[in-house]
């Protein structure tokens, strides 16, 4: 089936005009209908109206796109991204991986070090920034590993890799076993002002599971993982943060119990910061039944009362962030049983209008929803990312409310195709994507809006 998508790469005319659409900006505060003007990649002008469009008008034209009915945001931000480079690119690439990201509205991603090598190394992390200059569609963050080989027996030389590009550290996919440890990472990223990443696992407790421990996997006489094994790990590095005073971020949490934890440290004043994904917002331990393998996930999708609790997080304030936690895997790595497929599920296509659900049953806001992709993430890892002023770059995501579709996984961009939500239908999509005033992606049907003076 041809796909019904067109990628434009080149600068856009010197000046372009947005007119029309909803512009929902938390972090600048505007909520209404305005106009945009770009000029030379920056934001010119906002204004609830910028009309005559002609005045605007210079040598080299004026493109305007005519908006009416669609939302305009910043760019979003994701903070949870595993594209696979360097090592697995048979998974997925800068290209693949980032083309994926601008379908999915975002323009700006950070990817996770459980690479191949991992990102433990100055060298490593200088030969990816020059691959993401050559290859990559959105900009690329680079977060640096906490330990060397993500094996949890000696820290990285962090300051190394933050002159390299490092924004934040983790050993994201493995937990920092050792205590002590983990207190020394805390302590060294503190000093350099960046935030640790914390998958928050233990082991021990984790065993061999393959899903949440519960009424699921019992009655498919699988193991299963407890909410504890999750939850052990985040109080031991909520308490660590207390007592060191480093920004801690708590990745990818699932039970009600962690959001608890994070939610008193926070009214304690201990600097912790929170992602949920759309996943673990969304689905429950029944969709191993549907999906299988495709929705074999760490942490494990857990209860219906859990999905409750982390939507209450994001209403309350309790997380800054939902993230994609994009894991791409091979098609015949997830085609194994429970037992041997990896753990990871896809995701940059499809957050934005997931979360965006959540905002037509009622569950949160429009403004909240888009704070959680754009300003929040980006205030985690210290970006200057996540607004629309007169002087930014514009980088920026139109979604159109109004595009029904049901998930088909044959015409992702990802090389991936562990979605647990395919064949469910969603309401809207992002339909252009602006980087820096580069234009990275466009939905075809969107051209219809355009017209030059």
């Amino acid at each position: 089936m041809p796909r019904r998508f067109a990628i434009q790469e080149s600068l856009l005319p010197e000046r372009t005009m947005l007119t029309g659409g909803l512009l929902v900006d938390p972090g600048s505060g505007t909520y209404g209908i305005r106009d945009v003007l770009i000029e030379d990649g920056r934001v010119l002008a906002v204004a609830v109206s910028l009309f005559p469009f002609d005045q605007w008008r210079r040598e080299g034209g004026l493109r305007i796109w005519d908006l009416k009915g669609c939302y305009v945001f910043p760019g979003l931000v994701d903070i949870h991204t595993h594209l696979r480079v360097p090592g697995e690119e048979h998974k997925e690439d800068l290209r693949s991986g980032t083309l994926a990201a601008a379908a999915g509205g975002f323009t700006t991603v950070a990817v996770m070090p459980n690479t191949r090598p991992s990102l433990d190394r100055a060298v490593v992390l200088r030969q990816l920034r020059k691959r993401i200059a050559a290859e990559a569609r959105v900009r690329v963050e680079m977060v640096g590993a906490v330990t060397v080989g993500r094996r949890g027996r000696r820290l990285t030389d962090l300051g190394a890799l933050q002159r390299e590009g490092a924004v934040a550290f983790s050993d994201d996919g493995s937990p920092v076993v050792d205590a002590r440890l983990m207190r020394q990472a805390m302590l060294a990223a503190g000093d350099l002002g960046c935030p640790v990443i914390s998958h928050c696992e233990d082991k021990a407790l984790a065993g061999a599971g393959v899903m949440h421990e519960g009424e699921v996997a019992t009655r498919l006489g699988l193991p299963g993982i407890s909410g504890s094994a999750e939850e052990v790990m985040v109080a031991r590095d909520l308490c660590l943060a207390a007592e060191t005073g480093a920004h801690l971020h708590l990745a990818h949490l699932s039970t009600a119990r962690s959001i608890g934890l994070v939610r008193e440290a926070k009214a304690r004043g201990v600097r912790a910061t929170a992602e949920v994904t759309p996943h673990h917002l969304l689905l429950t331990e029944e969709a191993v039944l549907r999906s299988g393998t495709n929705a074999k996930v760490n942490p494990p999708l857990r209860t219906a009362g859990d999905c409750r609790a982390l939507q209450e997080a994001l209403r309350d304030g309790t997380v800054e962030a939902v993230a994609s936690d994009h894991a791409p895997h091979h098609p015949g790595e997830k085609a194994l049983s429970m037992q041997e497929a990896p753990f990871g599920v896809i995701g940059l296509e499809t957050t934005l209008p997931l979360l965006l659900s959540l905002v037509g049953s009622g569950a949160i806001g429009l403004v909240r929803a888009v704070e959680l992709l754009t300003i929040g993430p980006a205030g985690v890892l210290g970006l200057p990312r996540g607004r629309l002023r007169e002087g930014d770059e514009a980088d920026l995501t139109v979604y159109d409310p109004a595009c029904a579709y049901f998930v088909d996984v044959e015409r992702f961009h990802s090389k991936a195709r562990n979605c647990p939500f395919a064949g469910r239908q969603l309401e809207g999509k992002a339909v252009l994507a602006l980087l820096g005033g580069r234009e990275i992606w466009r939905d075809q049907d969107c051209g219809r809006r355009v017209t030059t003076l």
